[in-house]
């Protein structure tokens, strides 16, 4: 399988050398970096072929070059064909922009799917989202909305493919435009499995890239060492929800260090997983409210977005327990007493509200809006 016609072209072999050989370097790499991946990761793949065997496999260097070295270009070749993936390196004019000018980018990129080009992903024309993957239910709605209205506008949505954050906003973006998975393993490799469909789904209609070769399992260290490649490929990244300690908050530290706007999405000051967003925001990221606020980074304040679908409509019952919820009510007994109706009605009424899209209840009973727009009753 290749890209389409328009696309870049075959990687040279010996970037394609370059994946191979950082495949095979995985558990030096791993025993190198200890708990400091974010940092050390790149640091090390900065580093050329010869330094970077010689920092973490010193004894074995001369070995692991020579085998290199030694593999064979129709070997690499046909393992790119057999799984389904293409190829792209630096030396190719369709390579992404803001691959071109990061001391620690790979020089190669591996992916598989034919949704678009791989040259359409431009530094103005995309944006990287990412966030928890022990995202709440607020997290999860903002994240899909996102990705929903900044794909309708014709911007390439990129994250992850993680669990939380991550997959909501493929969701979102793939209903209405165009996405990237960037992944820590093979591209042909879907990870989380709890993902596999997804992933598939992408692959039929969007990208899924790597600097590893198919196959190759993801090592702690490869996180974030995909999160720089996130982070290089477009002008912003916005984070949605973010513990104190994340990945997405080195996904963001790295955007900054390359040159590149952030953004976070607020949440509630007393709500774990919007710590880390909180305080990107209270140290200057751009405040994200929605689609809207990224788009007017990207093209100005003057551009809309369209206008978002509203549900079915609904009764004088329904508005007044979703105006309970909407002022902060979550369990039903509390929703009841501010709706002013008894616990069954209140109970039947969110039944009728969650069918219809506009709340969603977690697995302790705490009911949450959604971003579905009211209709008219």
């Amino acid at each position: 399988m290749s890209q389409p016609s328009d696309a870049a072209g075959e990687a040279c072999p010996a970037c394609l050398r370059r994946s191979w050989l950082i495949a095979a370097l995985g558990p030096f790499i791993q025993v190198a970096c200890d708990d400091r991946a974010g940092r050390r990761v790149p640091e090390l793949l900065r580093l050329t072929d010869e330094d970077l065997v010689a920092a973490i496999a010193p004894r074995r260097a001369d070995q692991l070059l020579t085998e290199n070295r030694g593999i064979d270009e129709g070997l690499m070749r046909g393992a790119l064909q057999e799984a389904g993936c293409w190829s792209c390196c630096l030396h190719s004019d369709g390579f992404p922009e803001g691959l071109e000018d990061g001391a620690d980018a790979p020089c190669c990129l591996i992916g598989c799917g034919q949704g678009f080009a791989l040259e359409d992903v431009t530094m103005t024309g995309s944006v990287t989202v990412v966030g928890a993957r022990r995202a709440s239910g607020y997290g999860l709605e903002v994240a899909r909305m996102l990705g929903s209205e900044l794909a309708s506008v014709g911007l390439v949505v990129i994250s992850g493919l993680a669990l939380g954050i991550d997959g909501a906003v493929h969701r979102g973006a793939i209903e209405r435009g165009r996405t990237v998975a960037v992944l820590a393993g093979g591209p042909d490799r879907p990870y989380p499995m709890s993902h596999a469909r997804l992933h598939r789904r992408i692959k039929e209609q969007g990208l899924v890239i790597s600097e590893m070769p198919p196959g190759t399992r993801p090592w702690r260290w490869a996180f974030p060492a995909r999160n720089r490649i996130m982070a290089a490929l477009s002008r912003m990244t916005v984070v949605v929800e973010a513990a104190r300690r994340s990945g997405s908050l080195i996904t963001a530290e790295m955007a900054a260090d390359a040159g590149r706007e952030v953004g976070a999405v607020p949440g509630p000051v007393t709500a774990g997983p919007s710590i880390g967003a909180n305080e990107l925001i209270a140290s200057g990221a751009a405040l994200v409210r929605g689609g809207e606020d990224v788009v007017g980074h990207y093209f100005g304040m003057g551009l809309s977005l369209p206008e978002r679908h509203s549900g079915p409509g609904l009764g004088r019952a329904e508005r007044s327990i979703l105006e309970a919820v909407e002022s902060g009510h979550s369990l039903v007994d509390s929703i009841a007493t501010a709706a002013g109706i008894g616990v069954v009605e209140a109970s039947a009424g969110l039944a009728r509200l969650e069918i219809a899209g506009y709340v969603n209840c977690s697995l302790t009973g705490e009911y949450r809006r959604t971003g579905l727009v009211a209709g008219a009753p």
